[in-house]
């Protein structure tokens, strides 16, 4: 028997990254899992794998995210993986960039989280994972204002649900990877003036020599279920 059989967990950002590393780890050990992104054809990918279902998703409309909770008959374990990585300073950073960046990355946690909390508290029981970063409260990193201040906010989201409803059979936890080898990041890369030494800045912030691969932070993920 697996480690997470009779398990049910919905993720978000599922279709590709941590999140879809995450499905799989979590489907192999016995879970049944909800895979959810707004990427419908990526999305589909995770369908020919036992154990996983998907359904598409936007995780910044609350109507889809109600929609979506009230066909979700029970659930042990929400990962929420959504996020977006701008680059720059403060000054670089339009209102724009701003909004798109804390709506994806804050509030779409506090969608999710509010519209399945309470099927938890109603059954007693219940895991909330989200996904911030080191770079956040935990750690200075140049160029990322104002992704470091929404995933300081994911921590700051997580502690006040751990504190308000581990009481009543609920656990909150917050995984907080550094850099990890994502389609994401090679976009990042590839899109930087200089691919060559932006890759090259990126490894020399990695005290290992190497970026965190997304099995790694899935491994993560399943160690706190």
């Amino acid at each position: 028997m697996g480690r997470l059989d009779s398990k049910v967990i919905i993720l978000t950002a599922a279709a590709e990254g941590i999140g879809q590393a995450a499905a799989l780890a979590f489907a192999r050990e016995g879970a049944k899992v909800i895979a959810t992104d707004i990427n419908e054809s990526k999305l589909q990918e995770l369908e020919k794998y036992p154990g996983i279902q998907t359904h598409v998703l936007d995780v910044t409309k609350e109507k889809q995210i109600d929609e979506f909770a009230n066909e979700v008959e029970r659930l042990d374990v929400l990962l929420c993986a959504s996020g977006f990585v701008h680059h720059g300073t403060i000054l670089d950073c339009e209102e724009k960039d701003w909004d798109f960046t804390m709506n994806l990355n804050v509030h779409s946690m506090h969608l999710m989280i509010k519209a399945f909390l309470p099927q938890m508290l109603a059954q007693k029981s219940g895991n909330s994972i989200n996904m911030s970063s080191k770079a956040s409260s935990i750690n200075l990193v140049v160029n990322r204002c104002v992704y470091s201040t929404s995933r300081a906010a994911v921590i700051g989201l997580t502690k006040s649900l751990a504190a308000d409803f581990i009481q009543q059979g609920i656990r909150c936890n917050c995984v907080c990877p550094g850099t990890v080898d994502t389609p994401s990041l090679q976009d990042r890369i590839q899109a930087r003036p200089n691919p060559e030494e932006a890759l090259s800045d990126f490894l020399k912030r990695q005290k290992t020599g190497r970026f965190a691969t997304v099995e790694d932070v899935a491994q993560l993920c399943l160690f706190g279920i």
